[in-house]
């Protein structure tokens, strides 16, 4: 009796921290591909672009990490009403970017998000960042760095400041892995080979670019 009470428990304690009831990555997979979302975004890791050119020719990011990158909830609820993210169409410095993505609907966006979910690297690793408010981390993305000439975030007062030839990070603290962020500022070319992205490995502080990251995770 004691054994049958312990592999119930047990089972109990499996489902909880298992996948949704329902969650499919193989349905989301065919979704995806159904929609010919495979037409603008790639998902087979690691990195593809070989050139600048490679670069140039892809239509949307590339989700081979998606699952290491995203919070699955925002995930979910932008597959179902995507909101812009960046200004200016995708590999584009003049051209607006029109918000018009395909919304999948229902079931297909949950399983479309288990999908991206499932897409992760061992590049990023998990409990590096824990969000909480960096002074040194917004003084250094604030005034050190350059990454107010490219990214857009809210201030104390909600005040909305920055560039937009890069995707808004206003919100990042739910949409962003802030181990993601973290991983991606000490190495960016990892994700993205061919990038206007600094490297701050070797000009930033190690422990800069994780009260960067730090910092980062906290905008609302």
């Amino acid at each position: 009796m004691k054994l049958m009470i312990a592999i119930f428990a047990g089972a109990l304690v499996g489902a909880a921290v298992s996948a949704p009831a329902g969650a499919s990555p193989a349905d989301g997979k065919k979704v995806f591909e159904g929609q010919k979302c495979n037409a603008c975004h790639y998902t087979d890791g690691p990195a593809k672009e070989k050139s600048i050119a490679d670069q140039l020719a892809k239509k949307g990011p590339e989700l081979w990490y998606g699952g290491s990158k995203f919070q699955r909830p925002w995930l979910e609820g932008w597959l179902t009403k995507p909101e812009i993210i960046r200004s200016l169409a995708y590999n584009s410095l003049t051209d607006k970017n029109k918000g018009d993505h395909p919304k999948p609907a229902g079931a297909d966006a949950k399983n479309v998000a288990d999908f991206l979910m499932s897409l992760t690297t061992k590049e990023v690793k998990a409990g590096k960042i824990k969000p909480k408010r960096s002074l040194k981390g917004r003084l250094v993305f604030n005034k050190k760095m350059p990454c107010t000439g490219c990214h857009r975030s809210a201030g104390k007062k909600g005040k909305v400041s920055g560039g937009i030839s890069g995707p808004t990070l206003i919100g990042a603290a739910k949409r962003l892995n802030p181990d993601w962020v973290f991983a991606y500022l000490n190495n960016p070319t990892f994700f993205k080979p061919f990038k206007a992205m600094p490297t701050f490995a070797g000009i930033l502080k190690a422990k800069d670019i994780k009260n960067v990251a730090t910092h980062v995770s906290t905008l609302k």
